[in-house]
């Protein structure tokens, strides 16, 4: 094509980037007209396209004033489909020079109007200074930054022509998109030279200035200068590779708060140390996300935050009498805890842990003690847990390793001083995984917890300061080394009173708000919440009560809604239709005095309860029958009652009876229901000595107390159940064991004082006060 021909071909506009002849270039392609452009090269036009490039690469408009009039007619080499976007990954081999004489756009797709540029060669002597001078200019900047391939070298050795080394410098050289065009734009060959070496002229002066400035500032930097300058440094690299998102480099906010905060000695080294690692590692390493993580959690758990407490003792029991009633043992020791505190400005909390049926108010105590103390307060639920690593934590070399549950929990609280509450820990287990247990034992020894370890954390955490408080429901699962550094107190179930006055002060008044209701428009007499304690629930706590309550409140709101009423009263006779037909009645006493039949007093989860026993006897071969259910403990006791009448036949008037020719049947009622429980020996000794000696026994009396072999009467528990129990059947005197004298002040004053109690420490007093005389 001679000077005068033109072409018409598809044009790429590229965002400041040129390619020159001789020289293959690779570029990502994703705007539409440029990809229309590559098919309709490759289509139409035997693979030749325009490369030109904008003037200003971030302006959207294109047309001929928004364009360099020079570029490279290109052949394209090969295009690889990157996305589902349509991105493709464009390689071109530059050809020849070409300016441009018209630009248009025609279906989707920019054309150039060309006129190819050939080179115009100068003086040869002039041309060898200039190639002689450029090469030595190329050894300079390699010294100093490695520009130039090996290959360019090798090719100059083998006679690469002035016009050839000219664009291969403009192609590496790293110079000012002006520049770089106003070198592609020369056809004369030694102009295009002397344009060159100006630039690398340039880049050299550039080069010894920024050496000697390096070379000043190392001079007069001391040794946090210097850490500041290389920080800035590599924050500027990390910049440019793309490592740091959106250019935000959030490391030197972090160690700043490491500097101004009152973080320990230990954590501020162990926090540099692993910051220091974080940032030689690039962002999209794994490694440094996990790094990362930890020092996230080291930094948010709280070293020295605290709440201060409520040093106001009247306010403390205030607050925890009006959030609960009853529950007086929990509330007096912490009560004693905060005025020992008071008294010596510094004590270790104490392991407390609340044991007793479910419904007694264990966790909801533990609220209120925080709220009381004006704490924060956390919860862990350990129920079902078997992995120790729930509560030390997983070490970091594990694929999402996290912190323990009592770490977790430090962390929610945000303080070093939270009421911290371990719900279920009896109901945690052992596994291969290993023993959870074994682990709480650091965490609930105030002598060690001042330096837990957790295996996440990896440095110790101070415990000491939080007030931990354990719930169980049974003391007997958990094991004896974790149960010996826990301060027990017991919840034994509420009285039948102690549940009226729970729901009229808090389950009542909680209904009516969670059911729109206001006071005056429903009235539930004391009498109905009696009954319905005694005949619709056997609970120990008042969970059911509250379900009850509810049901109330629901068929209330249906009938003002439905019938309009002011005030609905709810009497005993009309349970019947809003809950139905009683479901239990507790057993009563007996109508008048039987021979062979005593009323024992019974424990359970639910309260206590009467349990009458029966005895009889009849010619036989000497069988001894147990009916109704009994554990291994009652049949023991059974057996000793006998064997003691046995032995003592003579003095109780039985010499007469021939043992072996008799059968013995025990009994006790409810036969579907499993009974147990190390009490039952008077109960069983009076009544084998009844049945024998046909004498009748008091109906108004009943009795609790197991029986040694020698007839001594040894001590109980649940005494205060099993007075309330006899109390509420309408027995007026109880025999209880003398060793139980200590215990007569837990049962309520409305009891204590409608009951006769006689203490007995030989059957011989049992027999004197059971029997009818």
């Amino acid at each position: 094509m001679d000077d005068t021909m033109t072409l018409d071909l598809p044009v790429i506009c590229t965002r400041g980037m040129l390619v020159f002849p001789g020289h293959e270039s690779a570029m990502d392609v994703g705007r539409p007209f440029s990809l229309k452009a590559i098919s309709n090269a490759t289509d139409l036009y035997d693979g030749n396209i325009v490369f030109v490039s904008q003037i200003h690469p971030l302006e959207e408009e294109i047309n001929f004033d928004t364009i360099y009039h020079y570029g490279t007619v290109c052949k394209i080499v090969r295009r690889v489909k990157k996305d589902n976007h349509g991105t493709i990954k464009l390689t071109s081999a530059g050809e020849k020079r070409c300016e441009i004489l018209f630009f248009y756009e025609k279906e989707g797709c920019y054309f150039a109007r060309v006129k190819y540029l050939e080179d115009i060669p100068g003086d040869p002597n002039e041309e060898t200074a200039l190639v002689r001078k450029i090469t030595e200019q190329m050894q300079y900047i390699n010294r100093n930054v490695n520009l130039f391939p090996r290959e360019l070298y090798a090719n100059i050795s083998q006679g690469l022509s002035a016009s050839e080394l000219a664009d291969a410098i403009g192609q590496y050289m790293n110079i000012d998109l002006n520049e770089r065009q106003k070198i592609l734009e020369e056809a004369d060959i030694n102009k295009r030279l002397l344009l060159v070496l100006a630039s690398m002229q340039k880049e050299k002066t550039i080069n010894e200035i920024e050496s000697t400035i390096n070379e000043k500032v190392k001079k007069s930097i001391d040794e946090n200068q210097k850490e500041f300058y290389l920080r800035e440094r590599l924050k500027a690299i990390k910049e440019e590779l793309g490592d740091v998102p959106n250019g935000e480099d959030d490391v030197d906010a972090i160690r700043k708060k490491i500097k101004e905060n009152p973080y320990p000695q230990n954590i501020k080294d162990k926090l540099t140390e692993e910051l220091t690692r974080y940032e030689m590692m690039p962002a999209s390493s794994p490694e440094a996300n996990v790094i990362r993580t930890y020092i996230d959690w080291v930094i948010k758990l709280p070293w020295w935050e605290k709440t201060e407490d409520n040093q106001d003792i009247a306010d403390v029991e205030a607050i925890l009498d009006g959030d609960h009633y009853g529950l007086k043992k929990p509330k007096e020791r912490i009560v004693e805890h905060l005025a020992v505190k008071q008294m010596t400005q510094s004590l270790n909390a104490p392991i407390i842990c609340l044991v007793g049926p479910p419904g007694t108010g264990k966790t909801s105590i533990a609220k209120s003690i925080a709220h009381a103390l004006g704490r924060k307060f956390v919860k862990a639920s350990l129920g079902g847990v078997t992995d120790e690593s729930e509560i030390r934590g997983h070490r970091r070399t594990y694929l999402g390793s996290m912190p323990g549950r009592i770490i977790q929990g430090m962390k929610r609280a945000g303080v070093v001083n939270p009421v911290f509450l371990l719900d279920e820990i009896d109901k945690m287990a052992s596994d291969y995984k290993g023993d959870p247990t074994a682990a709480m034992l650091e965490v609930l020894d105030p002598e060690q917890n001042s330096f837990f370890s957790d295996n996440y954390i990896e440095e110790p955490y101070d415990l000491s300061q939080v007030l931990f408080i354990a719930t169980a429901n049974d003391l007997s699962t958990i094991p004896g080394p974790l149960r010996d550094r826990l301060e027990i107190i017991e919840l034994s179930s509420y009285t039948e009173q102690e549940k009226v006055e729970i729901a009229r002060r808090h389950l009542i008044p909680k209904e009516l708000k969670v059911h729109g209701l206001k006071p005056e428009q429903i009235t539930i007499e004391d009498e109905t919440i009696m009954y319905i304690i005694q005949h619709y629930t056997r609970e120990a706590g008042v969970r059911q009560l509250e379900r009850l309550i509810a049901a109330l409140m629901r068929k209330s709101v249906l009938k003002i809604l439905k019938d309009h009423p002011d005030n609905i009263t709810i009497k005993v006779e009309d349970l019947e239709g809003y809950l139905g037909k009683a479901i239990f009645d507790h057993t009563k006493k007996m109508k008048e005095n039987q021979i062979g039949v005593v009323t024992g007093l019974a424990w359970t989860q639910f309260g206590g309860d009467i349990l009458p026993i029966e005895v009889n006897h009849f010619p036989g071969s000497g069988k001894f029958i147990v009916t109704g259910q009994l554990g291994d403990v009652m049949k023991e006791s059974a057996s000793i009652a006998l064997d003691y009448m046995k032995a003592n036949a003579e003095k109780y008037g039985l010499s007469e009876k021939d043992f072996e020719k008799q059968d013995i049947h025990i009994h006790v009622p409810e036969g579907a229901v499993k009974k147990d429980g190390p009490s039952a020996g008077v109960t069983l000794t009076t009544a084998l000595y009844s049945s024998f000696t046909k004498t009748p026994v008091r109906n108004d009396v009943a009795m609790t107390g197991e029986i040694t072999l020698t007839g001594e009467v040894l001590p109980i528990g649940g005494l205060k159940e099993k007075s309330i129990s006899a109390h509420r059947s309408g027995i007026s005197t109880i025999i209880i064991p003398k060793d139980n004298e200590k215990d007569i002040d837990d049962i309520p004053e409305s009891v204590r004082k409608d009951l006769k109690i006689i203490l007995a420490d030989h059957i011989d007093t049992v027999l004197e006060n059971a029997l009818a005389k």
